[in-house]
Protein backbone atom coordinates (compact mmCIF):
# COMPACT_ATOMS: atom_id res chain seq x y z
CA UNK A 1 0.00 0.00 0.00
CA UNK A 2 2.83 2.33 0.89
CA UNK A 3 4.49 1.73 -2.49
CA UNK A 4 1.24 2.47 -4.30
CA UNK A 5 0.89 5.78 -2.46
CA UNK A 6 4.50 6.64 -3.29
CA UNK A 7 3.92 5.83 -6.95
CA UNK A 8 0.76 7.98 -6.98
CA UNK A 9 2.66 10.85 -5.38
CA UNK A 10 5.37 10.60 -8.06
CA UNK A 11 2.77 10.68 -10.82
CA UNK A 12 1.06 13.72 -9.30
CA UNK A 13 4.38 15.57 -8.94
CA UNK A 14 5.33 14.67 -12.51
CA UNK A 15 1.96 15.87 -13.77
CA UNK A 16 2.27 19.21 -11.97
CA UNK A 17 5.78 19.73 -13.33
CA UNK A 18 4.75 18.73 -16.85
CA UNK A 19 1.68 20.99 -17.03
CA UNK A 20 3.52 24.32 -17.63
CA UNK A 21 5.59 22.69 -20.40
CA UNK A 22 2.49 21.29 -22.12
CA UNK A 23 0.74 24.64 -21.87
CA UNK A 24 3.76 26.36 -23.40
CA UNK A 25 3.91 23.87 -26.27
CA UNK A 26 0.17 24.18 -26.84
CA UNK A 27 0.44 27.97 -27.05
CA UNK A 28 3.22 27.65 -29.63
CA UNK A 29 1.19 25.19 -31.70
CA UNK A 30 -1.83 27.50 -31.62
CA UNK A 31 0.35 30.42 -32.64
CA UNK A 32 1.45 28.40 -35.68
CA UNK A 33 -2.20 27.34 -36.24
CA UNK A 34 -1.34 23.68 -35.92
CA UNK A 35 -3.80 23.32 -33.05
CA UNK A 36 -7.17 25.10 -33.00
CA UNK A 37 -7.98 27.70 -30.39
CA UNK A 38 -10.93 26.66 -28.22
CA UNK A 39 -14.03 28.34 -29.62
CA UNK A 40 -16.77 29.81 -27.47
CA UNK A 41 -19.50 27.84 -29.21
CA UNK A 42 -21.47 26.78 -26.18
CA UNK A 43 -20.85 24.00 -23.69
CA UNK A 44 -22.38 21.23 -25.78
CA UNK A 45 -20.53 22.23 -28.93
CA UNK A 46 -17.15 22.56 -27.21
CA UNK A 47 -17.58 19.20 -25.49
CA UNK A 48 -18.47 17.62 -28.81
CA UNK A 49 -15.36 18.98 -30.51
CA UNK A 50 -13.10 17.98 -27.63
CA UNK A 51 -14.62 14.51 -27.67
CA UNK A 52 -13.97 14.11 -31.38
CA UNK A 53 -10.41 15.37 -31.06
CA UNK A 54 -9.63 13.12 -28.12
CA UNK A 55 -11.22 10.06 -29.65
CA UNK A 56 -9.86 10.34 -33.19
CA UNK A 57 -6.61 12.23 -32.71
CA UNK A 58 -4.56 12.14 -35.92
CA UNK A 59 -7.29 10.20 -37.75
CA UNK A 60 -9.58 13.22 -37.97
CA UNK A 61 -8.55 13.98 -41.56
CA UNK A 62 -9.23 10.43 -42.70
CA UNK A 63 -12.59 10.28 -40.96
CA UNK A 64 -13.53 13.66 -42.43
CA UNK A 65 -12.82 12.29 -45.91
CA UNK A 66 -15.07 9.30 -45.22
CA UNK A 67 -17.90 11.60 -44.13
CA UNK A 68 -17.37 13.75 -47.22
CA UNK A 69 -17.83 10.66 -49.39
CA UNK A 70 -20.99 9.87 -47.46
CA UNK A 71 -22.20 13.41 -48.15
CA UNK A 72 -21.57 12.87 -51.86
CA UNK A 73 -23.66 9.69 -51.79
CA UNK A 74 -26.44 11.62 -50.05
CA UNK A 75 -26.14 14.32 -52.73
CA UNK A 76 -26.62 11.78 -55.52
CA UNK A 77 -29.69 10.51 -53.63
CA UNK A 78 -31.02 14.09 -53.33
CA UNK A 79 -31.13 13.73 -49.55
CA UNK A 80 -30.30 17.27 -48.46
CA UNK A 81 -30.75 16.69 -44.74
CA UNK A 82 -28.13 13.93 -44.90
CA UNK A 83 -25.79 16.10 -46.96
CA UNK A 84 -26.03 18.79 -44.29
CA UNK A 85 -25.52 16.26 -41.49
CA UNK A 86 -22.41 14.69 -42.98
CA UNK A 87 -20.80 18.02 -43.81
CA UNK A 88 -21.53 19.12 -40.27
CA UNK A 89 -19.42 16.18 -39.10
CA UNK A 90 -16.72 17.03 -41.65
CA UNK A 91 -16.46 20.63 -40.50
CA UNK A 92 -16.35 19.63 -36.85
CA UNK A 93 -13.41 17.38 -37.63
CA UNK A 94 -11.55 19.79 -39.95
CA UNK A 95 -12.67 23.35 -39.06
CA UNK A 96 -9.52 24.90 -40.59
CA UNK A 97 -10.17 23.48 -44.04
CA UNK A 98 -11.92 26.27 -45.95
CA UNK A 99 -12.92 24.04 -48.87
CA UNK A 100 -15.21 21.97 -46.64
CA UNK A 101 -17.11 25.04 -45.44
CA UNK A 102 -17.39 26.25 -49.04
CA UNK A 103 -18.65 22.90 -50.34
CA UNK A 104 -21.21 22.54 -47.55
CA UNK A 105 -22.53 26.04 -48.13
CA UNK A 106 -22.72 25.55 -51.90
CA UNK A 107 -24.78 22.38 -51.51
CA UNK A 108 -27.26 24.15 -49.25
CA UNK A 109 -27.55 27.62 -50.80
CA UNK A 110 -27.48 26.52 -54.43
CA UNK A 111 -28.16 22.81 -54.97
CA UNK A 112 -30.73 22.21 -52.24
CA UNK A 113 -32.33 25.65 -52.55
CA UNK A 114 -32.73 25.32 -56.33
CA UNK A 115 -34.05 21.77 -56.02
CA UNK A 116 -36.92 22.90 -53.81
CA UNK A 117 -37.56 26.11 -55.73
CA UNK A 118 -38.23 24.19 -58.95
CA UNK A 119 -39.82 21.08 -57.42
CA UNK A 120 -43.16 20.41 -59.11
CA UNK A 121 -44.21 18.14 -56.25
CA UNK A 122 -44.52 21.06 -53.83
CA UNK A 123 -46.96 23.96 -53.60
CA UNK A 124 -45.48 27.31 -54.70
CA UNK A 125 -45.61 28.78 -51.19
CA UNK A 126 -43.73 25.86 -49.70
CA UNK A 127 -41.16 26.00 -52.51
CA UNK A 128 -40.34 29.58 -51.58
CA UNK A 129 -40.10 28.79 -47.87
CA UNK A 130 -37.72 25.88 -48.41
CA UNK A 131 -35.68 27.90 -50.87
CA UNK A 132 -35.19 30.69 -48.33
CA UNK A 133 -34.46 28.20 -45.54
CA UNK A 134 -31.68 26.50 -47.48
CA UNK A 135 -30.20 29.80 -48.66
CA UNK A 136 -30.06 30.86 -45.02
CA UNK A 137 -28.46 27.54 -44.12
CA UNK A 138 -25.74 28.18 -46.69
CA UNK A 139 -25.13 31.63 -45.21
CA UNK A 140 -25.02 30.22 -41.68
CA UNK A 141 -22.42 27.62 -42.68
CA UNK A 142 -20.07 30.23 -44.12
CA UNK A 143 -20.63 32.50 -41.13
CA UNK A 144 -19.65 29.66 -38.81
CA UNK A 145 -16.62 28.81 -40.93
CA UNK A 146 -15.45 32.41 -40.73
CA UNK A 147 -15.31 32.11 -36.94
CA UNK A 148 -12.43 29.69 -37.48
CA UNK A 149 -11.00 31.38 -40.61
CA UNK A 150 -11.82 35.10 -40.24
CA UNK A 151 -9.08 36.18 -42.66
CA UNK A 152 -9.95 33.76 -45.48
CA UNK A 153 -10.82 35.89 -48.53
CA UNK A 154 -12.48 33.08 -50.47
CA UNK A 155 -15.02 32.34 -47.73
CA UNK A 156 -15.84 36.05 -47.53
CA UNK A 157 -16.22 36.16 -51.32
CA UNK A 158 -18.54 33.15 -51.34
CA UNK A 159 -20.62 34.76 -48.60
CA UNK A 160 -20.89 37.87 -50.76
CA UNK A 161 -21.93 35.75 -53.75
CA UNK A 162 -24.78 34.14 -51.83
CA UNK A 163 -26.04 37.48 -50.54
CA UNK A 164 -25.84 38.96 -54.06
CA UNK A 165 -27.30 36.04 -56.01
CA UNK A 166 -29.64 34.44 -53.49
CA UNK A 167 -30.72 36.51 -50.52
CA UNK A 168 -30.49 39.82 -52.42
CA UNK A 169 -29.17 41.49 -49.28
CA UNK A 170 -26.85 43.89 -51.06
CA UNK A 171 -25.56 45.61 -47.94
CA UNK A 172 -24.48 42.24 -46.53
CA UNK A 173 -23.01 41.35 -49.92
CA UNK A 174 -21.02 44.58 -49.95
CA UNK A 175 -19.68 43.97 -46.45
CA UNK A 176 -18.65 40.42 -47.35
CA UNK A 177 -16.92 41.42 -50.59
CA UNK A 178 -15.15 44.26 -48.82
CA UNK A 179 -13.90 41.89 -46.12
CA UNK A 180 -12.67 39.58 -48.87
CA UNK A 181 -10.70 42.42 -50.45
CA UNK A 182 -9.33 43.60 -47.11
CA UNK A 183 -8.02 40.11 -46.44
CA UNK A 184 -6.18 39.75 -49.72
CA UNK A 185 -9.02 38.86 -52.08
CA UNK A 186 -8.82 39.42 -55.84
CA UNK A 187 -9.30 42.96 -57.14
CA UNK A 188 -12.80 42.30 -58.42
CA UNK A 189 -14.02 41.85 -54.82
CA UNK A 190 -13.33 45.55 -54.24
CA UNK A 191 -15.47 46.51 -57.25
CA UNK A 192 -18.19 44.07 -56.35
CA UNK A 193 -18.31 45.51 -52.83
CA UNK A 194 -19.02 48.91 -54.34
CA UNK A 195 -21.55 47.53 -56.86
CA UNK A 196 -23.39 45.79 -54.03
CA UNK A 197 -23.38 48.89 -51.85
CA UNK A 198 -24.78 50.86 -54.78
CA UNK A 199 -27.78 48.52 -55.00
CA UNK A 200 -28.58 48.62 -51.29
CA UNK A 201 -31.27 50.80 -49.74
CA UNK A 202 -28.89 52.18 -47.13
CA UNK A 203 -27.53 55.72 -47.72
CA UNK A 204 -24.47 54.92 -45.61
CA UNK A 205 -23.73 52.01 -47.94
CA UNK A 206 -24.19 54.29 -50.96
CA UNK A 207 -21.52 56.54 -49.48
CA UNK A 208 -19.15 53.59 -49.06
CA UNK A 209 -19.75 52.47 -52.62
CA UNK A 210 -19.25 55.97 -53.99
CA UNK A 211 -15.95 56.32 -52.14
CA UNK A 212 -14.62 53.07 -53.58
CA UNK A 213 -15.75 53.74 -57.15
CA UNK A 214 -14.62 57.37 -57.22
CA UNK A 215 -11.17 56.31 -56.04
CA UNK A 216 -10.94 53.67 -58.79
CA UNK A 217 -12.18 56.19 -61.36
CA UNK A 218 -9.55 58.73 -60.32
CA UNK A 219 -6.92 55.98 -60.65
CA UNK A 220 -7.95 55.51 -64.33
CA UNK A 221 -9.46 52.10 -63.62
CA UNK A 222 -12.94 52.85 -64.94
CA UNK A 223 -15.05 50.22 -66.68
CA UNK A 224 -18.58 50.54 -68.12
CA UNK A 225 -19.96 48.85 -65.00
CA UNK A 226 -18.03 51.18 -62.71
CA UNK A 227 -19.27 54.25 -64.58
CA UNK A 228 -22.86 53.00 -64.52
CA UNK A 229 -22.93 52.53 -60.77
CA UNK A 230 -20.96 55.69 -60.10
CA UNK A 231 -23.50 57.73 -62.08
CA UNK A 232 -26.32 56.07 -60.16
CA UNK A 233 -24.67 56.88 -56.83
CA UNK A 234 -24.04 60.48 -57.87
CA UNK A 235 -27.77 60.82 -58.35
CA UNK A 236 -28.76 58.98 -55.17
CA UNK A 237 -26.32 60.99 -53.05
CA UNK A 238 -27.17 64.31 -54.76
CA UNK A 239 -23.56 64.97 -55.68
CA UNK A 240 -23.24 68.56 -57.02
CA UNK A 241 -23.08 68.72 -60.80
CA UNK A 242 -19.62 70.30 -60.75
CA UNK A 243 -18.24 67.29 -58.84
CA UNK A 244 -19.77 64.61 -61.06
CA UNK A 245 -17.76 62.65 -63.60
CA UNK A 246 -18.18 63.84 -67.20
CA UNK A 247 -18.90 60.38 -68.62
CA UNK A 248 -22.36 59.48 -69.85
CA UNK A 249 -24.01 56.48 -68.25
CA UNK A 250 -23.61 53.39 -70.48
CA UNK A 251 -26.72 51.76 -71.93
CA UNK A 252 -27.47 48.23 -70.79
CA UNK A 253 -28.18 45.46 -73.25
CA UNK A 254 -30.75 44.20 -70.70
CA UNK A 255 -33.09 46.34 -68.60
CA UNK A 256 -32.81 44.00 -65.60
CA UNK A 257 -30.99 45.88 -62.79
CA UNK A 258 -30.32 42.56 -61.03
CA UNK A 259 -28.38 41.17 -63.96
CA UNK A 260 -25.15 42.33 -62.37
CA UNK A 261 -22.64 44.99 -63.33
CA UNK A 262 -21.78 45.59 -66.94
CA UNK A 263 -18.60 43.87 -68.12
Amino acid sequence: MKRKLQALAVLLIFGVLKLPLEQHVTRDLRRMRLVDEPMNLGTGENMGQMGLAATLGGLRGLVATVFQLQAYVAFTNVDWAQVDKYYNFVNRLQPRNASYWEEASWHMAYNAASYYLYSEDLKPGLRGQLYQAYVKRGIDILTEGLKFLPDNPRLWQKLGDIHWNRSKDFKAAGDAYWNAFQNGGLNFTQRFAAYAYAQSTDPASWQKGYGILKKLYDEKKATPGLIEYLKMLEQNLHIPAAQRIPDAAPVRSTPDPQAGPLK
